[in-house]
């Protein structure tokens, strides 16, 4: 039997883009508080309100707008009009007109993964922004199950693998989040392979483990290959 009975992937930025139009909003947004505060400031501030905002409102654009117009009436002391505030949701729904954008290589590698391992595919977001990537991506035929979740976390995936009848020891988990998408799944003996994205959440951030079920590849065409070593280290 293969040691490897499961393989999921992550979705925003690590099969498409994502980040990048977050932080491009972010920069108007900015822009727009400019006669209050600077931009560093800006963005400090909105990390701040986003980390302690996780719990309340989950992840997506969704909460991204609830962060940014709760960062205007604090940084402007209340000062902010009506007005801004529309035109903060207006730039934040930009998001979710964004065409998918696949990132390189994914196409034929998602292709050449399903053939030969039982694919998951694992995000957290809003749930009608994601169900709509996923079905605009046109890879949504190549996963055995589409898993779409409030939180990635321990238990979040426990109940995934419980879910699909597998031990979590014969798990593989490939994404660009260190914090999300492999420390989770290591603690729990499974296998992460980390693929680096070049824009990341700063509340994603994490320290990259040396551990030996811990997998680091430079694109997401080599994910085929680190599976390979995986099976043949086990």
């Amino acid at each position: 039997m293969s040691p490897i009975n499961l393989v999921c992937l992550d979705a925003d930025d690590t099969l498409w883009r994502n980040e990048i139009y977050f932080r491009a909003v972010e920069a108007d947004v900015a822009v727009l508080l400019s006669q209050w505060t600077d931009s560093s400031n800006v963005a400090s501030h909105l990390l701040d309100v986003e980390r302690a905002n996780i719990v309340r409102y989950g992840f997506g654009v969704k909460a991204f707008a609830l962060s940014l117009i709760q960062t205007g009436l604090e940084l402007s002391g209340g000062d902010i009009s009506a007005a801004t505030i529309g035109e903060i949701l207006r730039l934040t729904n930009t998001i979710l007109d964004q065409p998918v954008e696949l990132l390189d290589d994914v196409v034929d590698a998602v292709e050449i993964l399903s053939a030969q391992w039982p694919l998951v595919l694992v995000t957290k977001g809003d749930i009608v922004h994601q169900e709509a990537k996923i079905m605009e991506s046109g890879l949504s035929h190549h996963f055995r199950s589409i898993e779409i979740v409030a939180h990635k976390d321990r238990g979040t995936y426990e109940r995934i693998f419980r879910r699909h009848g597998v031990d979590p020891g014969a798990v593989v988990m490939v994404g660009n989040s260190v914090k999300s998408d492999i420390l989770p799944i290591v603690e729990l003996g499974g296998f992460g392979i980390h693929v680096p994205h070049d824009h990341g959440w700063a509340l994603e951030h994490a320290e990259l483990p040396e551990h030996p079920r811990v997998y680091h590849v430079d694109r997401f065409a080599a994910v085929a290959g680190a599976l390979q070593q995986i099976l043949t280290s086990t």
